[in-house]
């Protein structure tokens, strides 16, 4: 039984994708089309339970090239290539690489529906002969890690390699640029997925309070301790162990945590016992580690041993071409968090999370985001009286057009949850009108729909 028929569909022409989409939807399919092959490729997730069905030749890349990286980031993924007659050659190559097969062109409709009926049967029946060892997350890391910026992009990619590795890693940031995101990410696409993501702020905490929460204790360990306790070293046993504000930790509790990284057993406060681990330790700090090791405020040799790996995340500031695709993403979020539909986005009001300085980084523009869409004022920055003055190149009168054209679609997506025929039928445009629009914006009906 095919529980969810859906297709990815790529195809630089318009007029296709429009065609193809109609034609399958009206089957009873789920269609995510893309004229952007590469766009069309970062939707697919490891263990997404899609088809892909995809022209062979496109101007960007050929079948072959895109079959090799659909696989690689998707293996488990039926690709079916469209194909004209003169590049049944190319489509037959694809096959004996891996391709679950091929439709000519022009396209049979009752012969696209059966294989694509076929494919979708392997697909979901591969999926579940492998569910009970899969280990691999069921979210691209775009949706994990958001932003299209150089700087994300590549921490997305550092993210994926050390995942795989299973390294202790300090991450570096200022306050407020997500780097419990960044330590949930490299969790959350690691081997340890299913197992504990335990976190703890070091922060404000006295020495004796936070040696209680890291290591737990025995019954009578102390005057409150009426019964024994498990710390978070040991609730993370298997899986991650996030420490946040590592800086803050007292001297004396990093000398005892070099032990359990270097040894990885631990003690509980009061007991003699030594009780095995096995996790990754993810240290987060918003001030220099290696300076304040050469200063004697942190364990130089706690600092060297957790700095296996290190990343870097840049401040929202740093990263501005983001700035607009977080807000709305936040946007969408509060929307269904709060059940309530949000005024438009009007184009000045870009214009003014742009000009922002935003000291409190990624943490201060979601709680825009939120008062935005319960219409309230807050302590800070808020999006209450447009201005006239762009932060980009220019502004134009056509820019100005098309922004408001993109808010108006976004709306309509947020208030109908992504529902196709809602959104045609409240804006009263013919759905391939709808189709092209949404492409031209970057607009993903999915992206709208209730998680």
């Amino acid at each position: 039984m095919i529980l969810d028929k859906h297709i990815v569909l790529i195809d630089d022409e318009l007029d296709v994708v429009e065609a193809v989409s109609e034609m399958l939807e009206l089957e009873g399919f789920r269609v995510s089309a893309f004229t952007d092959p590469n766009q069309g490729l970062k939707s697919l997730s490891p263990n997404s339970r899609s088809v892909v069905l995809c022209d062979v030749r496109m101007p960007a890349i050929d079948g072959l090239t895109l079959l090799s990286a659909i696989q690689h980031r998707a293996p488990n993924v039926p690709v079916l290539l469209m194909s004209g007659h003169g590049d049944i050659p190319m489509a037959i190559e694809a096959i004996k690489l891996g391709a679950f097969d091929f439709l000519e062109k022009p396209l049979n409709a009752d012969e696209i529906i059966s294989k694509l009926n076929l494919a979708l049967t392997h697909s979901q029946q591969t999926q579940t002969a492998q569910s009970s060892t899969d280990t691999t997350p069921d979210i691209p890391i775009e949706a994990a890690i958001i932003g299209q910026s150089k700087s994300i992009e590549n921490i997305r990619k550092q993210v994926l390699a050390l995942a795989h590795t299973g390294v202790d890693t300090i991450i570096n940031g200022e306050t407020g640029t997500g780097k419990e995101v960044i330590a949930r990410a490299l969790h959350t696409f690691s081997r340890r997925k299913d197992k504990p993501f335990v976190a703890i702020n070091c922060g404000g905490m006295t020495e004796s309070i936070i040696e209680s929460e890291l290591f737990g204790h025995e019954a009578g360990s102390f005057t409150s301790a009426n019964k024994k306790r498990i710390g978070k070293l040991e609730q993370a046993n298997g899986g991650t162990l996030f420490l946040d504000e590592i800086e803050s930790m007292p001297i004396a509790v990093q000398i005892k945590l070099l032990r359990v990284i270097q040894e990885r057993v631990i003690e509980r406060v009061g007991g003699n016992v030594l009780i095995p681990i096995d996790m990754v330790v993810i240290a987060a700090s918003k001030a220099d580690l290696a300076s304040l090791s050469e200063s004697g405020e942190f364990r130089a040799d706690l600092f060297y041993r957790l700095n296996i790996a290190s990343l870097h995340l840049p401040s929202l500031q740093e990263r501005k071409e983001d700035i607009q695709l977080l807000f709305r993403h936040f946007v969408i979020q509060a929307s269904q968090k709060y059940k309530t539909r949000p005024s438009t986005i009007y184009a000045e009001q870009i214009q003014q999370l742009c000009r922002h300085s935003w000291p409190g980084n990624v943490r201060e523009l979601r709680n825009v985001a939120d008062r935005f869409v319960l219409g309230i004022v807050g302590d800070g920055f808020d999006l209450q009286t447009p201005i006239a003055e762009s932060c980009g190149d220019d502004f134009a009168f056509e820019k100005q057009m098309e922004q408001y054209e993109r808010n108006v679609l976004t709306e309509a997506l947020i208030e109908t949850l992504g529902n196709i025929n809602e959104v045609s039928t409240k804006l009263n445009l013919p759905r391939k009108t709808l189709y092209r629009k949404m492409k031209k914006h970057h607009l993903d009906k999915d992206s709208f729909k209730t998680q």
